[in-house]
Parts: structure tokens; C-alpha cells; sequence
């Protein structure tokens, strides 16, 4: 299986921005928690991070050419505005995708806690931490029926 694990803004800041919320493991050591999980569980993995709407949305288009079978998303602040993104996201019905959120987001600020992003995902993961991207990967490598999560 080949899963494209995709985070937006600010999600280079982890381990520096918000402690208190996002923890204390910077992007790099997220990098090699999903990575070896990944080599764990025999599938293949590609990361990608940007502070750009415009990259993330070429990333996700390139997803449907480059033999993408399930995307793992936390498009950061994006995910409470960014129609465009919405839209990238729903261009596929070939491949599950999940949204991951490390914070609960239902319990933070009132623009937080809706996503855009989130109905044309086929699950969502909120206030698990960093576990949360294990999680999102593991429903797809174990092929769950994602739309009952």
C-alpha cells in the first residue's frame, strides 16, 4: 500500500509552537515515528509538509497519478477555511482519506471547531496527539470501513 501523509502550516513548528497543545517532538521526530511505523507495517510512505495552500493542493492532485491508496491530511488552520483544499480533497473517490487533527479541536477556539475539510474526508481523528497519525494510517492499511469511525 502507498499512503501519502500530507501536513499544512505551522506543522513544521511542532515541538516549538504551542507545547502546551502540540507537544514537545518536533516535526522531525513525527517524521520518524510515521516512518517507521510504516516500515512496521510493510507499506510504503511519502511526507510532505507546506506552509502553502497552492502546494498542498498541486501534492493532492499529484496523489491521483503517482499510485496514491489512502492520504493521511492535517491541513493545520486550512481545514477551517480553505475551500480550495476542500475541493482538491474531493476530487477523489478512488482512495480513502483521513484527517487528522493533533489537538481537540471541538474544545479550542470557535473557528476551530469547524472543518471545511473534514465531510470530504472519509474519517476524522481529533485530540489524539501524535498517535493520532498512527491511527489515521492504520485504518487504511488495515482497510477498515472508514466511514463507521
Amino acid at each position: 500500500m502507498k499512503i501519502l501523509l500530507i501536513n499544512g502550516p505551522n506543522l513544521n513548528f511542532l515541538g516549538i509552537r504551542d507545547r502546551d497543545i502540540y507537544g514537545t517532538v518536533d516535526y522531525e521526530g513525527l517524521l520518524s515515528i510515521v516512518y517507521a511505523h510504516a516500515e512496521k507495517r510493510h507499506v510504503s510512505l511519502s511526507c510532505f509538509q507546506s506552509n502553502s495552500e497552492g502546494a498542498l493542493i498541486d501534492r493532492i492532485q499529484e496523489a491521483y497519478f503517482d499510485g496514491t491508496e489512502g492520504i493521511v491530511i492535517n491541513p493545520g488552520a486550512y481545514s477551517h477555511y480553505s475551500y480550495a483544499l476542500r475541493d482538491a480533497l474531493d476530487s477523489y473517490h478512488t482512495f480513502p482519506k483521513v484527517e487528522i487533527h493533533i489537538s481537540d479541536i471541538n474544545t479550542r477556539d470557535e473557528f476551530r471547531r469547524t472543518s471545511v475539510t473534514a465531510p470530504v474526508c472519509d474519517a476524522v481523528i481529533i485530540g489524539e496527539g501524535l498517535k493520532g497519525y498512527i491511527h489515521a494510517m492504520d485504518m487504511l492499511i488495515d482497510g477498515l470501513d472508514v466511514k463507521s469511525h
